[in-house]
Order: structure tokens, then sequence, then C-alpha cells
């Protein structure tokens, strides 16, 4: 197994979930995204698919051509740049909820990346 593409692919999605969290939630942030979402979804949507799209080439090549294990990887990333960017920008703090989601999304990925299925 090729962990480096598994490694640059997780890279690569946190990268794209963390532009995505500024894209969509910049406009709590700072009022000049809030007053221009047309231009700050124009100038951060090519990096951010980017992202995604090299992403899942990475994850997809890790996992011998599968498809599913990039949208689930995807997902459970998205889950821990969230909880962070949320926690340092908005200052909303991890609650029980919170905390049980994302020991589950610890588990997704540690199933997507030992359980062998094949």
């Amino acid at each position: 197994m090729n962990y480096k593409s598994l490694i640059l692919g997780l890279i690569l999605f946190l990268v794209a979930q963390s532009l995505a969290w500024f894209q969509t939630n910049g406009q709590f942030l700072s009022s000049w995204v809030k007053d221009h979402p047309i231009l700050v979804s124009g100038l951060m949507g090519i990096p951010v698919g980017a992202s995604y799209i090299f992403g899942t080439t990475y994850i997809v090549e890790f996992f011998n051509g599968q498809l599913w294990p990039s949208r689930i990887i995807a997902f459970a990333t998205g889950i821990f740049s969230f909880y962070i960017l949320t926690l340092i920008f908005m200052k909303e703090g991890i609650n029980i909820k919170t905390g049980t989601i994302l020991v589950l999304a610890s588990m997704i990925i540690i199933l997507q990346v030992f359980w062998k299925y094949e």
C-alpha cells in the first residue's frame, strides 16, 4: 500500500474542507466576505475544487481504484476541520454530542484504512 497517497489525499481533503469552511462561514468573521459572496465563491472555488479533485485521486489510488472510501474519508476529515475551525474562530466548544461525533469520525477513517474487505 502506498501510504504517501493516503497522506497526500488526507492533507488535500483537509485543505479543501478548511477552505470551504472559510468560504461559507467567512461571512460571520468579516463584513467584506459577507458583502462579496459571489467574489468569495469565485476566488475560493478553484482551490477548493482542485483540492477535492486531487485529494480524491490520491485516496482512490490508495484504495486500488475504489471510489467509496474517498467519499467516506472526505466526510470524516470535514468533521475534523469543521470542529477545529469552529472552535478557533467561532469559540464554539465541544459537548458530549460533538465529542461522540468526533470519536465516530475517527473510527470511520480507521475502519476505511485498516479493514480489508476485498
